[in-house]
């Protein structure tokens, strides 16, 4: 994967804007994990840093590296509640 190269998200409506693909996502995620800051991908990319740091709270969440939290399995389960 080029770090510098992720596909740009075009945005149809002003002020909000479809989910993010899983896979955008997770390219994300492997740049911060390979030491990239969330301040430094959203002035290159175009998730804002508070986006991806939540993106990283989840991914943690997920991998059971914290336990602070609903894990997307979870919520995925009390959404089809």
């Amino acid at each position: 994967m080029d770090n510098d190269t992720l596909g740009q998200m075009e945005i149809d409506m002003p002020g909000s804007r479809p989910s993010y693909p899983e896979e955008y996502r997770q390219q994300v995620l492997a740049l911060v994990r390979a030491g990239r800051t969330a301040e430094e991908l959203s002035k290159k990319f175009e998730p804002s840093a508070q986006t991806i740091r939540n993106w990283i709270v989840q991914d943690q969440l997920d991998r059971g590296e914290r336990e602070d939290g609903d894990t997307s399995d979870e919520k995925a389960e009390l959404a089809r509640l």
